[in-house]
């Protein structure tokens, strides 16, 4: 019997059992950090083996999934340029430049 690590709902891919996205764990991956360390330091709800399990899943269906990413990363870059406010991030530009001044 197969286990099945990584599963599609709510249009994303999601470690099976858990509110942790595959690509959360992708990311750390693609950061440098080692299974173990992703599960003691980002996710610790996660177990090895399914950090371990999520990681198959994404170089065994690489293709896939990197092009599921580049479409979340285009969507999230949509929208944080729909809503961003022009002023606001002029005042904390501002701000950050008069914190280092002083």
């Amino acid at each position: 019997m197969e286990k099945q690590y990584v599963e599609q709902r709510d249009q994303g891919y999601w470690i099976s059992g858990s509110r942790v996205s595959l690509e959360s764990v992708v990311f750390a991956f693609r950061d440098g950090y080692s299974p173990e360390t992703i599960v003691a330091e980002c996710f610790p709800v996660l177990s090895l083996e399914q950090v371990y399990g999520a990681i198959t899943y994404y170089l065994s269906n690489r293709r896939e999934v990197d092009g599921y990413l580049q479409q979340v990363s285009a969507e999230t870059e949509a929208f944080q340029k729909a809503t961003r406010d022009p002023e606001f991030s002029s005042k904390m530009a501002k701000a950050r430049r008069e914190k280092q001044l002083a």
